[in-house]
């Protein structure tokens, strides 16, 4: 019988768990909105949502967390969320108390980075850089064919590498000003398509508002697909962004692949032709010749199955 786990993805603003075999089969799934959650309610809506699983699902073996925080490894604490209310919680044990099962965590991005390398996008690469964008931007280093965490397990926050000292303010907890995360997020796709429904009356972003739709980045995807040429120019001034941080990953590291995943790879090539364009124009040769840039295989499930994963690998 195949050895069964939860694993769980929890975002900025959405929470997406399921019940996962060792062939990455998902047998159930729940989902949750946790935007705006204070601290304790979070946990309570967390506990919910597996608990829901189990109760269906009694053969779990375990449970795998990728949350957007920076983690200490060595204990296995939650140090600071840039977009969510976790600071210094000491998250595996809590839930493994709660839930009465052992507990796996780590960063999500580094979850849906290890997925891809090992079973999806970028299988067979034993130099991957992973992406998250939705909320904000996540990132993940698989390096030499194993996950690159840092010194205490709380690197590769690719999303705030700085690429304008006098950009927009980053989000959440996040100090800095510039930061990737903060003009090339699904958050920046919807404040650069408020700005243009405001430069342009007779664009369908601007009917949009006008009509009392709030301009998020999934409306100006949907509006870029639907052909809409001001939000489509919103999606490439959007991946140009992407594209300087790309350019940056490819100079330092060396990448085989880096694979994009998250919800604002609903717009695929729109965003993503733009940033590779960009990257091969400020990357060093040889190596913006040697990478690829490959939406995620998984999707929005990447860091979910990336948790199963996890605690998968625990139980070996």
């Amino acid at each position: 019988m195949s050895r069964k786990v939860v694993g769980v993805d929890i975002g900025g603003t959405k929470l997406l768990g399921g019940v996962v075999d060792e062939q990455l089969e998902v047998h159930d799934r729940v989902h949750r909105l946790v935007e705006g959650l204070s601290e304790s309610a979070l946990i309570e809506a967390i506990v919910e949502s597996v608990t829901e699983l189990l109760e269906h699902h009694p053969d779990v073996r375990a449970v795998g967390f990728g949350i957007p925080c920076l983690i200490d490894q060595r204990d296995g604490n939650a140090v600071m969320c840039v977009n969510l209310p976790l600071s210094n919680i000491p998250f595996r044990d809590v839930m493994s108390e709660r839930l009465g099962l052992p507990v796996y965590i780590d960063n999500d991005a580094n979850l849906a980075t290890l997925v891809e390398a090992r079973f999806g996008a970028a299988r067979g690469a034993r130099d991957v850089i992973g992406l998250t964008i939705g909320t904000g931007i996540g990132g993940g280093l698989f390096l030499n064919g194993q996950l690159y965490r840092g010194h205490a397990g709380s690197g590769a926050e690719l999303g705030h590498m700085v690429i304008d000292e006098n950009g927009p303010r980053c989000q959440g907890n996040c100090p800095n000003h510039g930061c990737l995360e903060s003009v090339a997020s699904g958050t920046a796709i919807g404040r650069e398509g408020r700005v243009a429904a405001e430069e342009d009356s007779d664009s369908a972003l601007a009917r949009a508002a006008f009509a009392g739709q709030e301009i998020t980045g999934e409306l100006v995807t949907q509006l870029a697909l639907a052909g809409d040429e001001v939000s489509r120019m919103v999606l490439g001034h959007i991946g140009r962004q992407l594209g300087i941080g790309f350019a940056n990953f490819v100079n330092i590291f060396n990448p085989e692949v880096i694979v994009v995943g998250g919800g604002a790879m609903a717009a695929g090539d729109l965003l993503l032709d733009p940033a590779r364009e960009e990257m091969r124009a400020r990357g060093l040769r040889p190596n913006r010749e040697q990478v690829r840039i490959v939406p995620a295989r998984f999707g929005v499930e990447a860091g979910m199955l990336g948790a199963g994963s996890l605690a998968l690998d625990a139980l070996d």
